[in-house]
């Protein structure tokens, strides 16, 4: 049965490649995420990618998911966004959303 809306949530990594290292991604992605209500992480990795993970209400971790897609920062160019490990969570298992280095 299909879960009904704000019911249950969602855990998602995500990758993003293009110009998104020098270009405030991080901080943006964050503020995002707290607009949304969502916790997790994001940090630039050594092969000059973005990555992380979302939790939280399905709805809005897809907004983030739209968001990450498509927009990023104003300075950036997003070339692709990869999702996985998408799962059903009891529980957060973050406190709140963090940049990490």
């Amino acid at each position: 049965a299909a879960m009904a809306q704000g019911e249950g949530l969602l855990s998602v990594d995500y990758e993003v490649s293009g110009k998104v290292q020098g270009v405030f991604f991080r901080r943006y992605t964050q503020g995002e995420a707290k607009r949304l209500g969502l916790v997790g992480w994001v940090q630039n990795t050594s092969h000059g990618t973005v990555r992380g993970q979302i939790q939280g209400p399905p709805d809005r971790v897809r907004e983030l998911q739209e968001w990450l897609r498509k927009t990023g920062s104003p300075q950036s160019r997003i070339s692709r966004a990869d999702f996985s490990n998408e799962k059903e969570i009891a529980v957060l298992e973050h406190k709140e959303f963090q940049i990490l280095k």
